[in-house]
């Protein structure tokens, strides 16, 4: 990633941007895996706010350059927490009034320290009817935005900057790995899949890449279900998401991503949120299946905080049916990704588009 220079940013963020960037890899093995297997596991949870503080940075700062955000002109964004983080770090670098448009299932914890960072938070309190939460924030985005002239929406979903942001972590795993097999990432707005591996297949050009999204989410062909994991899937079609790309999408339910969070946090100190979860379970399923020479890597997008009131809160887990037990084994199979609603792990290996299919151009894979 482009870092600023000392003239482009304000005296208070000077040096805040040096903060985000080489986070480190932790080998994941037992119990996960059997003794002698396991993946990488590159954690992002360690850049100030996760690994959205990347792409906030980037689409500020091209923002900036192309004259699309003016010296002092707000920040308005739809956000279930990462990114708005990441934006509130770009706010205090770059100058610039942040306001993030969030919905209830924001963790209370988060808002209060989306505050601190002095980012102002507008909860809306009904969802969209087709598109849920999602579309309700963008709607009332763009009802900020006439409000606040000159303001700018990084738009997340469609801005590329925000796929080209991860160029620097893509580089940061060709140095550290040299190779690189598998690669394993939680889909939303399909930033860093994209991303990262548009640039690591330079290197490794028989990189596959593996999708993991969440019970009732739409991006890879199942119905809008109301879902309690935040920080993955959609209840919109992002335009970043590169179906072509995925060899195979795996759909994790909340109790195996939560099994798993807590199973790796007493194994391996690594703690992290519902997309920590979901795709430590594909990757380690990933290390028990395939060959034991093969070099699986897998992105994990935040640390602990924010979840310590969910995933990690017996009593939450509890009332919300969370604690059933380790997850299958082995994931459910479909053979295309409108089979069937899954309800748990299930794996498919047909990615599709499904706005494209719906219009009759998408290409199955």
């Amino acid at each position: 990633m482009n870092r600023p220079t000392i003239n482009d940013v304000t005296s208070v963020g000077s040096g805040l941007p040096g903060l985000v960037g080489d986070t480190p890899l932790l080998r994941v093995s037992e119990p996960l895996t059997p003794a002698g297997r396991g993946f990488w596991a590159k954690l992002e949870g360690f850049n100030p706010g996760g690994i959205k503080d990347r792409p906030a940075l980037h689409m500020v700062e091209r923002a900036r350059a192309r004259g699309e955000l003016r010296p002092g002109g707000t920040i308005i964004e739809s956000t279930s927490g990462t990114l708005g983080l990441g934006l509130a770090l770009a706010g205090m670098v770059y100058g610039h009034p942040v306001i993030l448009v969030t919905d209830p299932g924001l963790e209370p914890s988060m808002a209060q320290l989306l505050r601190a960072y002095g980012a102002r938070v507008d909860i809306v309190t009904e969802p969209h009817p087709g598109g849920g939460w999602q579309q309700a924030r963008r709607d009332r985005v763009a009802q900020l935005r006439e409000r606040h002239p000159g303001s700018w929406c990084p738009d997340q979903y469609g801005n590329p900057d925000n796929v080209a942001a991860y160029t620097a972590l893509a580089l940061e795993l060709a140095t550290e790995l040299r190779h690189v097999d598998v690669l394993v990432c939680s889909v939303g707005t399909g930033g860093h899949s994209a991303g990262i591996f548009r640039v690591l297949r330079q290197f490794c050009p028989e990189l596959k890449l593996v999708g993991v999204d969440t019970v009732g989410s739409i991006i890879f062909g199942q119905p809008a279900r109301s879902r309690l994991m935040r920080g993955l899937g959609s209840s919109i079609h992002p335009r970043n998401v590169a179906h072509g790309h995925f060899s195979e999408v795996h759909w994790v339910a909340p109790a195996e991503a939560v099994w798993t969070c807590r199973r790796l946090a007493a194994s391996h100190y690594a703690t992290g949120g519902w997309s920590v979860g979901a795709v430590a379970l594909v990757a380690g399923w990933l290390a028990r299946t395939l060959s034991a020479d093969t070099r699986i890597v897998a992105v994990f997008p935040d640390g602990p905080q924010r979840y310590l009131g969910t995933v990690y809160d017996d009593e939450y887990c509890a009332g919300h049916g969370l604690l059933e037990g380790p997850p299958a084994t082995e994931p459910e199979v479909i053979g295309r990704p409108d089979e069937k609603e899954v309800t748990c792990w299930t794996r498919c290996t047909t990615v599709v588009d499904p706005v494209a299919v719906a219009s009759g151009s998408g290409v199955r894979r």
